[in-house]
């Protein structure tokens, strides 16, 4: 007869080997006497969610992909684009876009093809909208004087400007300068990142930067700033001029004049974000001080008289009507658009794990803005300009 210290061993034995043949054939028994999920189960939570912190050179992030920003991708492309659409957003759903997943909107003059909508909706991970352009929104306005606009546009191309020969190049500038953030498939989100056709981009992002622009306060943020063509623009400099005389109110204190102009705002040094690549907020398009700048602007009829861009339209606004605090580097996005790279480097290049040649970095480049930008973001203990 056994006795009951050998009854009880006995029973142990037994319920060990129970214990580890379950272990074996069942995973979920596995899982759930698991050491680690035990001690998960029985440590304290001050949170039902989990929170990563992501270091920024210039400031502390905390974000999570359980929470998002109300944004979307806006591209703008023709039909014949489809090729240089898809590698653009297949390396955005690559580095970025898979683990977030945020949705995008398409615009075009005219109706996009069933092949474009085919082969750009199967290689994204989330939703996607196609709409077109309302004719009012591209097309030159009808009290445009034609033959002002084409001497202007002959004179260009006798420069050999590039684009200078171009109406539909002018009706993409118009329209991303004061139209694209009213297209009624962009009136419901809150921000946006704009994408075009063959640009690259070469770092893994393990943060949300619509967050980032959102938590922080951000209306613009770009990766490239450069010099414009001063032929495109020989009137834009005095008509902003005319527009801080005549609405003083509407300049921002502590503006980024500084990015703009070397001489207190006499005169326009050229600089602009290039805005290819943005990340902004929608609701600053759409404020009453940025949409009397661009309605004083279209008076002047300078989008087809000359070329003025978008480019320098959203980086002036910007700057004069925005904090310089609200503008925002993104050192750590790397980004081509041809013949232009912003290549990471040194830490945020590793972290990134950029596969772009930091050799090659535009930003200190002779034709570049970026010291002029750094200048600007110093802080300034001289008096506002009276001129701003």
């Amino acid at each position: 007869m056994l006795s009951p210290a050998r009854y009880l061993l006995v029973i142990l034995l037994s319920l060990i080997g129970v214990h580890f043949l379950l272990t074996i054939t069942h995973e979920q028994y596995g899982n759930a006497v698991n050491f680690s999920h035990l001690k998960d189960k029985l440590s304290c939570s001050t949170s039902q969610g989990t929170t990563h912190s992501d270091s920024f050179i210039e400031s502390e992030f905390r974000n999570t992909t359980e929470r998002k920003a109300n944004a979307a991708f806006v591209i703008l492309a023709r039909n014949s684009e489809l090729n240089g659409v898809l590698e653009s957003i297949k390396m955005m759903e690559d580095r970025f876009n898979r683990k977030f997943g945020y949705p995008y909107v398409f615009l075009n003059e005219q109706p996009f093809t069933s092949d474009f909508i085919k082969y750009t909706s199967d290689i994204i991970s989330t939703k996607a909208e196609y709409g077109v352009i309302p004719p009012e929104q591209w097309y030159q306005p009808e009290w445009i004087d034609e033959e002002r606009a084409a001497k202007g546009r002959w004179t260009l191309q006798q420069k050999n400007i590039i684009y200078g020969e171009s109406v539909p190049y002018r009706n993409m500038c118009r329209f991303n300068s004061g139209f694209f953030f009213r297209h009624p498939l962009m009136l419901k989100y809150d921000y946006y990142w704009r994408i075009e056709p063959g640009v690259k981009y070469f770092c893994d992002l393990d943060y949300d930067p619509f967050l980032f622009m959102k938590d922080n306060n951000k209306v613009y943020g770009f990766t490239i700033s450069l010099y414009e063509f001063s032929e495109t623009i020989e009137t834009l400099w005095q008509t902003v001029k005319d527009f801080i005389h005549k609405y003083p109110d509407l300049i921002s204190e502590d503006n980024a004049m500084r990015f703009l102009s070397d001489d207190g705002g006499e005169t326009y040094n050229l600089c602009h974000f290039w805005s290819n690549f943005e990340i902004g907020d929608l609701n600053f398009w759409r404020s009453p001080a940025y949409m009397t700048f661009f309605e004083h602007l279209e008076k002047a009829g300078g989008f087809y008289y000359e070329r003025w861009g978008d480019a320098p339209v959203h980086s002036i606004g910007a700057a004069l009507l925005a904090r310089k605090d609200q503008l925002h580097f993104f050192n750590d996005i790397g980004y081509k658009h041809d013949p232009f790279m912003h290549c990471p480097t040194g830490l945020p290049h590793t972290k990134g794990k950029c596969w772009c040649d930091q050799k090659e970095n535009f930003d200190y480049d002779g034709y570049s803005c970026h010291v002029k930008y750094e200048t600007a973001m110093m802080p300034s203990n001289s008096a506002r300009d009276p001129s701003v």
